[in-house]
């Protein structure tokens, strides 16, 4: 599998929101790393593995992309932080094509 990071050319904010039963976290585009079937991200809290979590995706063009998806990994401690492994479950075939995108995208 491969990944690449989402870098921006614009000045225009962009996020990443993370939501589970007990979580949400907002995270800036350049703290997550994007792969065509999941995310990889630094996160201050732990998830458990099998966590079911909500992520939406802002786009450099400011287009969301909502997606469903379960941790698979989670490492680390509270004073490094945790870097937290998911796959997505559930995509429509136009938020596929989206990620897969911003997954090989180029940007800056």
């Amino acid at each position: 599998m491969s990944a690449r990071q989402i870098r921006t050319i614009s000045q225009a904010p962009q996020h990443v929101t993370l939501e589970g039963r007990k979580a949400r976290l907002a995270l800036s585009h350049d703290a997550v790393v994007i792969h065509k079937s999941g995310i990889e991200f630094r996160s201050p809290t732990p998830f458990a593995a099998w966590t079911e979590m909500t992520v939406e995706l802002q786009a450099p063009d400011n287009a969301k992309v909502h997606c469903a998806g379960v941790v698979i990994a989670c490492s680390g401690n509270k004073h490094t932080g945790y870097h937290v492994s998911m796959v997505f479950t559930s995509m429509s075939k136009q938020a596929q094509a989206r990620l897969t995108t911003m997954a090989y995208s180029d940007l800056g």
